[in-house]
């Protein structure tokens, strides 16, 4: 992962591949993808498989998210509802959570 961290209004975001405050991002386009079959995860409902495959239950509570839980851990991933939403940084948090399942590549 790389770019530059930025503070704004209170929030820290990661500008990936960016230039310094001001400047133009170059932004790359990354996929998440299932390691163990290689293939790209292209919707919620593939993601959703292989998050229950391995363990992942999905709450229902809030529709604006994608709420994942993992029973006996601390766990939790959220996802926006809208898929085009999906950036890198839930990407990441994924690949963190399930290390030898998922890894982010550029596109």
């Amino acid at each position: 992962m790389s770019g530059v961290w930025v503070f704004k209004n209170g929030v820290v975001r990661l500008v990936e591949n960016g230039a310094a405050a001001g400047g133009e991002a170059v932004r790359r386009r990354k996929a998440l993808v299932h390691t163990p079959s290689g293939q790209v995860v292209r919707s919620y409902a593939e993601l959703e498989s292989e998050l229950r495959a391995l363990g992942w239950e999905r709450y229902y509570e809030d529709p604006a998210l994608y709420q994942f839980h993992k029973r006996g851990s601390l766990d939790l991933i959220s996802l926006p509802a809208d898929f085009n939403r999906f950036s890198s940084v839930h990407m990441y948090d994924i690949v963190i959570k399930n290390r030898d399942s998922f890894r982010v590549v550029d596109v």
